[in-house]
């Protein structure tokens, strides 16, 4: 048996690391063709969120791929994916206060069950490693929230 056969078809995602101690890290992520949750190819965010301690990311400066501890990721940063045009995405505009002193703006865009479609309901959901914040049209981060201090809703 050939090993492309037993080879998983990824691709690869263009991400900004920012890893604790090691600051910022720039490499691709590997991400299914094909997401086990919803039609279309996985999200940065769920690799991030799902069971799995470590990611493997791509180096491309050393052409080497390493493996990060998800708990040591303060943020993930990319390019942002096609708007989604769902009407029953729930917006919540909110700061983020860092355990740095950064301080981050944008918008978490979710489906929320209208009965828990707080902020505070969103930022407690168990299971959920990472907020995924849209910061502008261009860009996306992906918020690790064991160095959020605090979160703050905007208007």
């Amino acid at each position: 048996m050939s090993s492309e056969a037993l080879k998983i078809p990824k691709k690869q995602k263009l991400v900004t690391l920012w890893v604790h101690p090691e600051g910022r890290v720039i490499g691709s992520m590997y991400l299914y063709e094909q997401s086990e949750s919803h039609s279309g190819e996985e999200q940065p965010v769920e690799v991030l969120n799902n069971e799995a301690p470590f990611l493997v990311l791509h180096r491309e400066d050393l052409d080497e791929a390493r493996f990060y501890n998800k708990n040591s990721i303060v943020r993930v940063e990319y390019d942002a994916d096609a708007p989604e045009n769902a009407s029953d995405l729930t917006t919540l505009q909110c700061r983020l206060h860092m355990m740095d002193g950064s301080m981050f703006e944008g918008a978490i865009k979710e489906f929320l069950d209208p009965e828990h479609a707080r902020l505070y309901d969103y930022i407690n959901q168990s299971g959920e490693r990472f907020v995924k914040l849209h910061v502008d049209d261009t860009r996306t981060y992906l918020v690790n929230k064991a160095y959020i201090v605090h979160i703050a809703q905007l208007d």
